[in-house]
C-alpha cells in the first residue's frame, strides 16, 4: 500500500510536462487520479496505464482551467468516479513570450487566465469539496521562480506566477481550521514539452550545461516534491514553498570571485 492510498487526487494540467509526472506519481503512491486536459490528451492514456498499473485508478478529466464552471465540472467528475476529493495540484499554465509593449493582449489575457485564475479556480474548488467533507485534505500550487525573478519578455507570466504565490499562503491560513494544507513547490528551469515551445533541443542541452547543476530538472524530480507535501507524514507542513532548482536560486554566478556573473 502506497502512502497515499484512499487518497483520491485532481491534478490541473496533466496531459504531459510536470503535470503528467505529478498525476502518476500520485498514483504510483497509491492515490486514484484524474488528469485534466485541454485541448489533446497528449499521454493522458499513457499516465492512467502507469496508475493502474501501479493499482490505483485514473480517469481522464477534460476542461479549461481559464473556466470557472469547467474547474467545477472536473471536481465534480472526480468526485462522481472516487467518491470524494482530498488532494489538488493546481499545474496548469500558459506563457507568451514578448517585451510587455510589443506583447499581444489576447496571449496575456489568456496567460493571466490561465496561470492565476486557474490556479484560484481549482483551489476554491477544491477547498469548497473538501471543506464539505469535513477530513482535510491537502492542495499543491506549482509556482515558479518567476514569481519573484523579473524574468524578461514573461511579464503576464511573472504577474500571475507572484499572484499565486501569495494566493497559496492566504488560502493556508484561511483553511487551517479545517485542517486543508495549502504549500507551493517551485520548479527550477525543467525538461518539458513546454520549454520546446521556446527553445529548440540545443539550445536547451547547451544552456542546461551553464546550470549549477549541469542539467535541466526531470518532471518526476518535481512531482516527488508534490507527493512530499500530499504525504499525510507531512502533516504539519503548511503555507510554505519549496524550491526544486538544482541551485539556480543561489548566488552561483558570483562563484569565480568578482561578485559579478562570469
Amino acid at each position: 500500500m502506497g502512502v497515499l492510498s484512499g487518497q483520491v487526487a485532481l491534478v490541473t494540467g496533466a496531459s504531459r510536462g510536470i503535470g503528467w509526472a505529478t498525476a502518476v506519481a500520485l498514483g504510483e503512491a497509491g492515490a486514484n487520479v484524474a488528469f485534466n486536459f485541454f485541448d489533446a490528451r497528449h499521454d493522458v492514456d499513457a499516465g492512467i496505464e502507469r496508475v493502474q498499473a501501479a493499482g490505483a485508478a485514473a480517469i481522464a478529466v477534460p476542461g479549461d482551467v481559464a473556466s470557472a464552471d469547467d474547474v467545477q465540472r472536473m471536481a465534480d467528475a472526480t468526485v462522481a468516479a472516487f467518491g470524494k476529493l482530498t488532494i489538488g495540484v493546481a499545474n496548469a499554465a500558459y506563457s507568451d513570450r514578448a517585451p510587455f509593449y510589443e506583447a499581444d493582449l489576447a496571449g496575456v489575457r489568456r496567460t493571466i487566465d490561465v496561470t492565476m485564475w486557474g490556479a484560484y479556480y481549482l483551489v476554491r474548488v477544491a477547498a469548497r469539496q473538501m471543506i464539505a467533507q469535513g477530513v482535510g485534505g491537502s492542495l499543491v500550487v506549482v509556482g515558479s521562480p518567476h514569481a519573484w525573478l523579473p524574468l524578461p519578455l514573461s511579464m503576464p507570466y511573472n504577474m500571475a506566477k507572484a499572484a499565486t504565490e501569495h494566493m497559496a499562503r492566504t488560502a493556508a491560513i484561511e483553511l487551517v481550521d479545517q485542517r486543508i494544507r495549502v504549500n507551493v513547490v517551485h520548479p527550477g528551469w525543467t525538461d518539458t514539452p513546454g520549454e520546446r515551445k521556446h527553445f529548440s533541443e540545443q539550445t536547451l542541452r547547451e544552456a542546461g550545461l551553464k546550470l549549477p547543476w549541469k542539467r535541466l530538472a526531470s518532471p518526476a524530480e518535481i512531482a516527488r516534491a508534490v507527493v512530499f507535501f500530499c504525504d499525510p507524514a507531512s502533516d504539519y507542513v503548511t503555507g510554505t514553498s519549496l524550491l526544486v532548482d538544482g541551485g539556480v536560486s543561489l548566488p552561483w554566478w558570483a562563484k569565480g570571485g568578482s561578485g559579478v556573473p562570469q
